[in-house]
């Protein structure tokens, strides 16, 4: 994926997850939402080396890691579970030069969310 769709892909998916959910605002502010256009370009990284190596358990094993970073700071599941739906959506949507890493892409986050759905979801 190129960096300008990798830019439109986290733009889009921060802005949908502070639409949705208007009080990260005032619990996060800007800074929370910097953090999360961050910790998309992180999500696609990860996806993206986990294609290069053909291993969904290395995907499997940064959302673990993420899951537990980001519940020990007050970020629920649920919302890391929001997150990778609309990416896999927006991804789907997108037209990609290469679509057997789209397709890789969606796989990768269909198998972090069934993996996600063994947390406690803390809303």
């Amino acid at each position: 994926m190129r960096k300008k769709e990798k830019d439109t892909l986290v733009y889009q998916v921060a802005e949908e997850i502070y639409a949705h959910y208007p009080h990260l605002w005032e619990r996060f502010g800007q800074n929370g939402r910097d953090r999360t256009e961050e910790d998309n370009h992180h999500h696609l990284d990860h996806l993206s080396a986990a294609y290069e190596m053909d291993s969904v358990d290395f995907f499997i094993d940064y959302t673990t890691w993420l899951n537990n970073v980001l519940t020990s700071r007050g970020v629920g599941t649920f919302l890391i579970v929001d997150n990778f739906e609309r990416l896999a959506r927006l991804i789907n949507d997108m037209e990609c030069e290469d679509e057997k890493e789209q397709q890789s892409f969606i796989e990768y986050l269909q198998k972090a969310l069934q993996h996600l759905e063994t947390f406690p979801s803390k809303r």
